[in-house]
């Protein structure tokens, strides 16, 4: 089943898994969208805000991070040992997610206990303090899990590489900053950054569990009521972004960044597909044939065959407007040459000849398996509602899903490898 859910649709689906999903708009403007999981005696919610570091303004790179951590840090009602106690209390777990495109604030915890995680997690959003004392601590502790991640060469580079296959574009910079603009992030330009976004119109949640519809629209309500919203006033929801897709510029080549590591990372690969193209399916069969397993291409011939690597994986990234792809191996210095000929060379191959049919219905079984199993998560549910409803516009059934990965044939994956390979390459290395 595949549902529009713009913002002037509201309605109930029945999937075939047994479970519900309803949307509503309150009259504030926030929306509401839940899937009822009978016999699940627990509940994953998300507040999600369509912001990311791609919207930052130039001043306020980071802040979108920064205020992730802030909103732990306590509001007027909450401090923020309330906050993390109210979740260690009932044995439930809270965290927060930033992205390029959006950021999720989520809990999970028994069904008994949604009514706290609803009201904490309302009282976070909407009124954070951001206190400056608190703000100069995260901002130590944002520096130092800089500091980690850049001492981590896997992390250090994957962003290498998406600077360099979105070059110049806000999708390829740092979602958490770099250092030195955290260290000159002011508390105007993070609570400039809050009320620009942080709005009852931006404002999407998601919830999927035991829990019934209108009960959650209620306790909604309810603690919206008591915030620092102004919820008075009717409102629509913020209009879902553009899908078009843009031409980025691709840095091609060879790009290496010099650390004294005793394995060398790389990655080969360019620009790829938006998260709303009709050839997603297609490209993820594609990287699950290619380097999606230990029966993958790539591991058979990199590792297996060759010797050549411990670790090795193909991965796409699909964002609004904009996406890319890469190859991945971590290998000793002295064999960065060949492994790099290997990547290329199964990538070209991909294009060059179709998929046997062995190759092609193992992936198709590795996806099914991988997506139903997948969906037994209440935290998955809850992710696929507001990928839907930020990103897709439109909720797409784990059976519509299915058919459209059976659909795909070995044509269909050889076409969207000679797509990928229509635009420049470029290659990251971080080694000695």
């Amino acid at each position: 089943m595949r549902v529009s859910i713009g913002p002037d649709t509201a309605g109930v689906l029945n999937s075939d898994t047994g479970t519900t999903v309803t949307r509503s708009v309150l009259p504030c403007g926030v929306r509401v969208l839940t899937e009822q999981m009978p016999g699940v005696r627990s509940a994953t919610i998300g507040y999600w805000i369509a912001v990311g570091s791609r919207h930052e303004a130039d001043h306020q790179h980071g802040s979108t991070h920064f205020l992730e951590h802030l909103l732990f840090k306590g509001t007027a009602k909450r401090s923020a040992l309330d906050i993390a106690a109210a979740f260690d209390a009932v044995g439930g777990d809270s965290n927060a997610l930033t992205g390029k495109e959006s950021t999720c604030y989520y809990a999970r915890v028994l069904d008994a206990d949604l009514p706290m995680a609803v009201e904490v997690l309302t009282d976070m959003v909407t009124s954070a303090v951001i206190d400056p004392a608190e703000l100069e601590v995260e901002r130590g502790v944002i520096l130092e899990e800089l500091a980690m991640a850049e001492d981590d060469p896997a992390d250090v580079v994957q962003e290498r590489f998406a600077e360099q296959v979105l070059d110049g574009h806000p999708l390829g910079r740092p979602i958490g900053g770099t250092p030195e603009e955290i260290s000159a992030a002011t508390r105007d330009d993070v609570v400039d950054h809050y009320h620009r976004w942080y709005r009852p119109e931006e404002l999407v949640i998601t919830a999927a569990g035991g829990l019934e519809h209108d009960a959650v629209c209620r306790l909604v309500a309810q603690a919206l009521d008591g915030s620092r919203w102004d919820v008075s006033a009717a409102s629509s929801p913020a209009a879902l972004r553009s899908a078009r897709q843009q031409q980025i510029p691709v840095r091609s080549g060879v790009e290496q960044i010099s650390k004294p590591v005793e394995q060398a990372q790389v990655i080969l690969g360019g620009r790829g597909l938006a998260a709303s193209d009709p050839d997603r399916y297609a490209l993820s069969l594609l990287h699950a044939i290619l380097g999606g397993g230990m029966s993958s291409r790539l591991f058979q011939e990199v590792r297996e065959r060759r010797g050549l690597a411990y670790s090795t994986f193909s991965f796409s990234a699909g964002y609004t407007d904009a996406g890319y792809y890469g190859l991945y191996a971590g290998c000793l210095p002295s064999k960065v040459d060949k492994v790099i000929g290997v990547l290329e060379e199964q990538l070209q191959r991909m294009a060059a000849e179709p998929v046997s049919a062995e190759e092609l219905a193992r992936a198709k079984g590795q996806l099914r398996g991988g997506t139903v199993l997948g969906m037994e998560e209440t935290s998955s549910r809850m992710n696929r509602l507001g990928t839907a409803e930020l990103v897709r516009g439109e909720f797409v059934d784990i059976s519509e899903t299915l058919a459209e990965v059976d659909s795909v044939t070995a044509a269909d994956v050889q076409r969207v490898a000679s797509r990928l390979l229509t635009g420049p390459l470029a290659t990251t290395i971080v080694a000695p």
